[in-house]
């Protein structure tokens, strides 16, 4: 018997879905709250912080959208479901977060060269109470399901908590020194923060995208592993790609030495695989050594031929 291939697509609970939408719903409310006191008060980082949690509420109803989305099983014309919908979402996300950033950027160096006034104490206040909601929200995401969407989506959220700190930080400083240059200051010390995480996750998505190898494995460390089976005499046509972010394909062609023995090869296979890679879902094809060794030997006997 082969073991079990897993085809369930259900890899999310629903419970993730439901936490996402709580979470969009919390950061999209106060945001609208921040982005006013923001705009009174004369505060780009307040509202550079609003913006991030609109932006943040974006990205969480997308990515409760792609949960959902591979929640649903197979089907004819997809046979292996919806999962890839979570390295769409995580792509969106990175983008809409580097377009953030440069509109940032841009507001920063602009209050720098014409400095507003800011009423701290109102900028502290609502930057504190902006700060407990994302720690809320980033502590609601921390427990549920570690897959590229949901880590798109707290990334999200732990830049916009970086921004409520440093909101408040720039609301205790110009209430107590005056000095306003330290608002634009902080936001762009944020905006390179968020930059460097976006840039990753957009890596990281457009590789799954374009079906790279997950950077958790090394092809050549999987193949000397399948070779060392007994029975196996070597591998090659190995790839190994991700239809979901946690759910990886592998398929390869294995050289057997005896293939009245490949059921308890192709079992001892799968154990490894799941076992050592975590890869549970492999589709190998047997190959006899025989052909194998008169295919290699075939271009020798030939040129010996043609020198005689």
């Amino acid at each position: 018997m082969h073991p079990p291939h897993d085809h369930d697509h259900r890899h999310h609970p629903e419970t993730a879905g439901r936490i996402l939408w709580l979470a969009t719903g919390l950061t999209l409310a106060y945001a609208g709250v921040e982005a006013g006191v923001g705009w009174w008060a004369g505060s780009l980082a307040l509202v550079a912080d609003a913006g991030h949690m609109v932006n943040d509420a974006a990205a969480l109803a997308l990515a409760a959208v792609a949960a959902w989305l591979a929640r649903r099983p197979a089907s004819a014309r997809h046979s292996y479901g919806f999962g890839r919908a979570e390295f769409l979402a995580a792509l969106v996300n990175s983008l809409a977060l580097l377009a953030l950033v440069a509109w940032l950027t841009v507001s920063a160096v602009q209050r720098l060269h014409d400095p507003q006034p800011v009423i701290g104490e109102a900028v502290s206040l609502a930057a504190a109470v902006g700060l407990a909601i994302n720690i809320g929200v980033a502590w609601l995401l921390s427990r549920g399901e570690k897959n590229l969407n949901v880590r798109a989506a707290l990334l999200h959220v732990l830049g916009d908590l970086l921004g409520s700190v440093a909101a408040l930080l720039s609301g205790i400083v110009i209430a107590f020194t005056g000095w306003t240059p330290i608002d634009p200051l902080l936001s762009l010390g944020i905006g390179a923060l968020v930059l460097i995480s976006s840039l990753r996750l957009l890596r990281e998505a457009l590789h799954g995208l374009m079906e790279g190898t997950p950077f958790a494995l090394a092809p050549e460390e999987v193949g000397r592993a399948l070779a060392t089976v007994p029975g196996v005499a070597s591998v090659h046509d190995l790839h190994i790609w991700s239809v979901a972010p946690e759910r990886v394909m592998l398929s390869a062609h294995l050289v057997v030495r005896d293939l009245r023995q490949w059921e308890a090869v192709l079992d001892a296979c799968h154990v490894l695989l799941v076992e050592r890679f975590g890869i549970q879902h492999a589709t190998l094809q047997p190959e006899p050594e025989t052909r194998i060794v008169r295919w290699l030997r075939r271009p020798t006997q030939r040129h010996h031929r043609e020198s005689q």
